[in-house]
């Protein structure tokens, strides 16, 4: 099987693209994870106050109809029309109430677990079209679903081509506040890092 996979610019100008108020000295995601490393932790700490479930937001909502694709066993589902495009917004953050500070900046990114270790930037799975798989966020967006929460709300497009099969991924993601210190990436940044399963389906 032959496709195409998102080149290199292409994922570097999505990224400037995703981060017009954020500094040039923000460090973005991936950029371990374009080696052999699993993910986040292999740089960074998880030593964070958003570490509990009772506060996190961590979904995937279908733009058009702004539903959640969460599924009961905590999984979420993106069926795509092969041949077509499907938009969905992660979301992310601390819901009202949570009397921790909020994180400032969040950063994602979906990983097929089968190509960690490869050459390409890209970790999304073989034959399906991807815009923005990895971001990194300033908190502050702002979704009726989630009324008075600390969140960012991450626009994604996914296509289905003719070759792309169904795939399973991991959708990493950090809750941070601060900067890492340059060079030593487990200093001078709090974070608090979640993982969750994402399932690939074409209709």
């Amino acid at each position: 099987m032959k496709c195409q996979r998102i080149g290199a610019a292409a994922v570097l100008m999505g990224v400037l693209i995703f981060l017009p108020d954020s500094p040039v000295a923000a460090y973005p995601p991936a950029v371990g994870i374009l080696g052999n490393s699993p993910n986040c932790l292999i740089c960074h700490v998880s030593n964070g106050p958003w570490n509990d479930d009772e506060f996190l937001i961590l979904d995937i909502l279908d733009k058009e109809t702004m539903t959640s694709l969460r599924q009961p066993d905590g999984t979420s589902k993106i069926e795509v029309p092969r041949g077509e495009t499907r938009t969905v917004l992660t979301v992310i953050g601390r819901q009202a109430g949570d009397e921790q500070d909020a994180p400032s900046r969040n950063a994602l990114i979906y990983v097929d677990p089968q190509t960690i270790g490869n050459s390409s930037l890209s970790k999304f799975p073989p034959c399906w079209e991807v815009n923005l798989p990895l971001g990194c966020r300033r908190v502050g967006d702002i979704l009726d679903a989630y009324p008075g929460a600390h969140i960012t709300a991450s626009a994604m497009s996914i296509r289905a081509t003719d070759e792309a099969q169904n795939a399973m991924l991991t959708l990493q993601v950090m809750l941070t506040k601060g900067e890492s210190v340059k060079g030593k990436p487990r200093e001078g940044m709090l974070g608090n890092y979640f993982e969750r399963v994402v399932q690939l389906i074409v209709k």
